[in-house]
């Protein structure tokens, strides 16, 4: 083995444990064989998703979410993130890949989990508001922030920007995913979608952020994983937009975007593109693109 490959293994290493607490995302997807799920080979979702930039934009939702009250207060008061982030990172990611790559059956699994949980996230946040997992606006908020960061974590450190006309096919095509949770209202182009969330009224300061953003800022990792997430984390931070960084107190280093470019590079190098979009492009029959997937299959 050359040194090269020495160190891309360590990479995809370090990257699987971080999502190996809990159940693991399309184990049998090729018993599916011919399914193309609800987004399909040929939808931008499938290469947005399956990109290493998928990994800033993940942290950027997860800063971005903390802005609402009653949703970081939900996530306060149920979530076990403080004591298990690992288990919570490895059940949000099986959530994202098994409703974006998975076939109907696993797709609809997923979603059933989803609901089920939420169905007893309820209480009252700190400025008083009743809050419920299940409420449409509350699922909106964290699904169309989930969405513009996905968006934006791509054009800004993708192999290649989209088209306006592809950035808008890729909203489009996740809010075919927020109905699964019914999320209502969301926005089906990029520019409604940006806007709805900077300009969303709802916003406010909380304690609930303030311990959330603070987690998030510095997570109990390993100290190798915990210096690459922390470029990660800088990344992120250095695509907020300005009413949103201001709200929860965030502000990039000198030179985190120019990092977060080289970062994200190294971990695409690395790591290759997602092997779920490996194995759902397999189960369908869709051509496999030369010198994307450098990891093995799951399942």
């Amino acid at each position: 083995m050359s040194i090269v490959d020495d160190v891309r293994d360590r990479v995809v290493g370090a990257t699987r444990s971080l999502f190996s607490h809990g159940p693991q995302p399309l184990e049998h997807t090729l018993d599916h064989r011919g399914d193309p799920g609800l987004l399909g080979p040929d939808s931008v979702s499938w290469r947005v998703i399956g990109d290493a930039s998928v990994f800033v934009g993940g942290v950027r939702a997860l800063l971005i979410q903390t802005a609402h009250p009653e949703v970081v207060a939900g996530v306060g008061d149920h979530s076990a993130y403080r004591d298990d982030p690992l288990g919570r990172l490895t059940r949000t990611s099986f959530y994202v890949t098994e409703t974006t790559f998975g076939a109907m059956p696993e797709v609809e699994r997923s979603a059933e989990i989803v609901r089920r949980v939420h169905r007893s996230v309820r209480g009252v946040s700190e400025r008083g508001r009743p809050y419920s997992a299940a409420d449409p606006e509350l699922a909106a908020w964290v699904h169309n922030v989930l969405t513009d960061s996905f968006l934006t974590a791509y054009q800004h450190f993708g192999p290649a920007r989209l088209s306006p006309d592809e950035a808008d096919r890729f909203v489009l095509e996740q809010t075919r995913i927020g109905a699964l949770l019914g999320a209502d209202p969301m926005p089906e182009t990029a520019a409604e979608l940006s806007a709805w969330i900077t300009e969303h009224p709802d916003l406010d300061r909380s304690a609930a952020q303030r311990e959330s953003i603070e987690f998030l800022s510095s997570p109990p990792l390993a100290v190798p994983v915990r210096a690459g997430y922390a470029l990660v984390h800088q990344a992120a931070v250095s695509t907020l937009p300005d009413r949103i960084a201001d709200l929860i107190g965030l502000s990039p280093c000198p030179g985190a975007h120019r990092v977060g470019e080289m970062s994200v590079g190294a971990l695409r190098w690395a790591l290759g593109s997602s092997p779920a979009w490996h194995v759902a492009l397999v189960r369908t029959g869709a051509p496999i693109p030369d010198g994307l997937f450098r990891q093995q299959l799951p399942g």
